[in-house]
């Protein structure tokens, strides 16, 4: 247990190091944009690479993959019924905002660390984001062109069903973390490797793939304001939370203990996964389908600020 204090104390002191980064402006404006596209587009794939490559496929694609994919499909669904009845004036659109933020993870800015430093091995974080990258994206994109039309500033035809599908998939076969995760399951399955020095090139700049998320992290949380009552949208927001805080790391535990018989450490890693925060790219969705914005952006930083004691009381409970 004093070990994933210790874990969580590293986290929070180097998100409280990026907030402070950005409270006076040492890096400038830009600084979060720049670190969160170098940790996405560089450091990340190269962590997710070696991740993947050293570890077994049953490992990547087994048990904590099948549990990351049933709690999060439980929870959206849980949320889509319950904003329907909760919210029943909201769009489509803004629904399926609602239960993707009670049911989308950060996997990657926080995943990576909490796997990292909490729960002692980065592995845990793969199955994770392989689900959400390779199939959970996928679906939730098309989803979302469906209800709004693939409507924004720029487009209001609704695409073709075969259209929606193609674009996904091709979006994701070209995301930096699923390429990361692809070669990394060929190389693991063929048993490959690169070359030492190329190896080690890597692995390089694999590591600074966490503490740039962490401080990228704490960057964001600068002159963030949720909840305004203006906005109207407190309900949405508390509904969201509370189910991505309390409802998926639960059904996360009954699948995975109740179904797929784990315990100990397995079980605790399927928990914490499921208890990580609602996902950025929520928000980027959002704004991309003009609907559902501030109930994506408050959920994202109310369960940011609350997952970490949330986790917390998780290993508590669980250890």
């Amino acid at each position: 247990m004093a070990a994933v204090f210790s874990g969580f104390i590293v986290i929070w002191l180097i998100i409280g190091a990026g907030f402070l980064i950005g409270r006076f402006g040492l890096l400038g404006a830009e600084s979060r944009v720049v670190l969160s596209r170098v940790a996405f587009f560089v450091a990340s794939p190269c962590l997710l690479f070696t991740t993947v490559a050293d570890a077994s496929l049953h490992e990547v694609l087994g048990p904590q993959f099948l549990i990351a994919a049933l709690g999060a499909f439980a929870t959206l669904i849980v949320g889509l019924l319950l904003n329907r009845l909760i919210a029943a004036r909201r769009t489509g659109g803004e629904r399926m905002i609602g239960g993707m933020s009670s049911s989308l993870v950060n996997s990657a800015n926080l995943g990576f660390p909490i796997a990292a430093y909490v729960l002692g091995d980065v592995a845990f974080a793969a199955p994770i984001v392989m689900f959400q990258l390779a199939l959970y994206t996928p679906i939730y994109v098309i989803a979302m062109d469906w209800l709004t039309g693939g409507q924004s500033s720029r487009a209001r035809v609704r695409p073709a069903p075969r259209t929606a599908v193609l674009r996904s998939i091709g979006q994701s076969l070209m995301n930096p973390m699923i390429i990361g995760a692809i070669l990394g399951v060929v190389f693991s399955w063929q048993d490959w490797s690169f070359p030492g020095p190329v190896r080690e090139s890597i692995e390089t700049v694999a590591g600074a793939s966490i503490p740039l998320m962490l401080l990228s992290f704490g960057l964001s949380l600068v002159g963030s304001r949720p909840l305004d009552k203006k906005a109207g949208r407190r309900r949405d927001v508390a509904l969201s939370s509370l189910l991505k805080l309390v409802l998926h790391p639960t059904l996360a535990w009954v699948f995975a203990h109740l179904v797929f018989g784990l315990d100990g450490h397995d079980l605790l890693a399927a928990v914490v996964m499921a208890s990580l925060p609602s996902a950025q790219n929520v928000l980027v969705s959002a704004i991309r389908y003009e609907t559902g914005e501030v109930i994506a952006r408050d959920t994202v930083l109310v369960t940011t600020v609350l997952a970490i004691p949330a986790m917390i009381g998780v290993s508590a409970l669980l250890m």
